[in-house]
């Protein structure tokens, strides 16, 4: 992974941790917690949706990608919202 790939991984993952807090109310981590849940979500969810068979949502290779991380950030802050503070 070159250096222009790692910045747009990190720019997608901080897009969906924003749009997985706006989504999912109650359960966000402030800005910066919900942008480092959106990077770990995207790595969640590049991993786990194609071992379920979802390869592809749209035809766009970054819409897949921004669609895929939000799913996992929210998946995420789902998860972390369930466990007592």
């Amino acid at each position: 992974m070159d250096v222009q790939a790692l910045i747009v991984f990190l720019i997608i993952g901080a897009v969906a941790g924003w749009i997985a807090g706006v989504l999912v109310k109650g359960y966000g981590l402030g800005l910066v917690g919900n942008i480092v849940v959106g990077i770990i979500g995207s790595f969640v969810a590049g991993w786990l949706l194609p071992k379920v068979g979802v390869k592809s949502i749209v035809k766009n290779p970054i819409a897949d990608q921004i669609i895929f991380a939000v799913i996992g950030a929210v998946i995420l802050l789902v998860i972390i919202g369930l466990i007592p503070r």
